[in-house]
């Protein structure tokens, strides 16, 4: 809204210092520093309320040290990330911008699913919470909403070179791509980021390929699944890391840092033709996005880190699941979830392989076996003697470690 109201005021009353707020750069910083206070501040009264209202997390006693000490913990902490992301974004962002929309759509979304998961826990005292079908349901219901406005909405284009003739109805520009001009079309297209695939570019139609003549026309089924697949598994991926304090928030900061750094570059003609990466015309309205969500993450963690003030509870799991998942693409860049978002696939691959090692070994030999003393990955640690600041720091150096290997990625064809 402000980026309107100064734009206006640049436009009509030339008024000095307005047209600061057509920098993405500039609205960024203003979303982080809005999203800090907005957290730090309200999220100490949101505590306080929480605890007034006897909205505490419910323990089950998993014999882990220090557990039953965090039993009465407010929980719907997630309330906080959310306003820190909703508010700084409606501020500073262009609201009119089809990546914005989206992003709030799915930010509003999975933290409604979460909170009435947390609500039946809390309130209507079912620690089971809110079934896991239903979660499913609105998780592959968000799944096909972005899908498809990303497939058909024409405000949604990559940028390609092109020669003649050609092919699309579709204006052509020329671009400087290093010392060489080229012939560019912005296009609506099924392409991706594939690390070490060639050109790192990847078409989700190429999947059918194998069905012969027409096969594109499939793309669509192609693409809705891996939309599906990787929103669900990185918010319950997210939703599962959120076991020990500050793990999740920390973990989600500094893939949120990545994200906005993958944004901006590939939002920024310059910086992706010189990086020879995708070029994903508007999407650089989505840095101030990942700037209210870093803000938010980073704020939340200063009453979430140990001893936790407040736990986030599937409000705030889920939609930092979400969020991340079709931040990642929007920016097409998807297919390095896996790599970026180690931590979560770790720990849910720990619950997989104990749940599926368990059920088999009780089948065949009429008891069951484990792999980890206990799942997700953390616990296995706890019950080995380390403590939980040790653990979620070593887990945070792995993520900025992967983080780096994302980028790095980049530039590997």
């Amino acid at each position: 809204m402000l980026y309107y109201l100064f734009s206006w005021l640049e436009k009509n009353y030339s008024i000095p210092g307005a047209g600061v707020f057509q920098y993405i750069s500039f609205r960024m910083g203003m979303a982080v520093i809005t999203s800090l206070i907005v957290t730090t501040v309200f999220g100490r009264r949101l505590i306080d309320y929480l605890r007034y209202k006897q909205v505490g997390e419910t323990v089950r006693n998993l014999g882990l040290e220090g557990q039953m000490q965090k039993a009465g913990t407010p929980t719907m902490g997630g309330l906080i990330i959310i306003l820190g992301i909703l508010i700084p974004t409606l501020l500073f962002a262009k609201v009119g911008n089809i990546y914005v929309i989206l992003m709030l759509i799915t930010t509003i979304w999975l933290g409604a699913i979460g909170f009435l998961d947390d609500y039946i826990k809390v309130f209507k005292k079912n620690k089971e919470g809110l079934a896991g079908r239903f979660k499913i349901i609105g998780q592959v219901g968000l799944a096909l909403i972005i899908g498809f406005t990303m497939y058909n909405n024409p405000d949604i284009v990559i940028q390609q070179e092109v020669k003649p003739p050609i092919k699309y109805d579709v204006p052509v520009e020329y671009h400087m791509n290093g010392n060489k001009q080229v012939l560019t079309q912005n296009i609506r297209s099924t392409k991706t980021t594939m690390p070490f695939y060639k050109n790192n570019e990847f078409d989700y139609s190429k999947v059918l390929k194998f069905l012969g003549k027409g096969y594109e026309r499939y793309e669509l089924i192609v693409f809705l699944f891996f939309v599906i697949v990787i929103i669900t598994a990185v918010s319950n991926g997210a939703n599962i890391t959120d076991g020990i304090d500050g793990l999740a928030t920390g973990t989600s900061a500094i893939i949120g840092v990545t994200l906005a750094i993958l944004a901006y570059v590939s939002g920024n003609t310059f910086f992706a033709n010189y990086l020879n990466i995708m070029y994903i015309p508007n999407s650089g309205e989505l840095v101030v996005f990942a700037g209210a969500f870093v803000g938010a993450c980073v704020g939340f963690l200063w009453y979430n880190s140990f001893p936790a003030q407040v736990f986030m509870g599937d409000t705030g799991s889920l939609a930092i699941g979400g969020i991340i998942a079709v931040f990642a693409i929007m920016i097409r860049k998807e297919l390095m979830v896996p790599l970026l978002c180690g931590i979560f696939l770790l720990e849910s691959l720990s619950v997989i392989m104990q749940v599926s090692w368990f059920k088999f070994t009780k089948r065949r030999f009429g008891e069951g076996k484990r792999v980890f003393l206990m799942a997700p990955l953390h616990h296995h640690y706890q019950k080995k003697g380390f403590h939980e600041s040790k653990i979620v720091t070593r887990f945070w150096i792995i993520g900025i470690l992967l983080a780096i290997m994302t980028i790095i990625t980049l530039k590997l064809r």
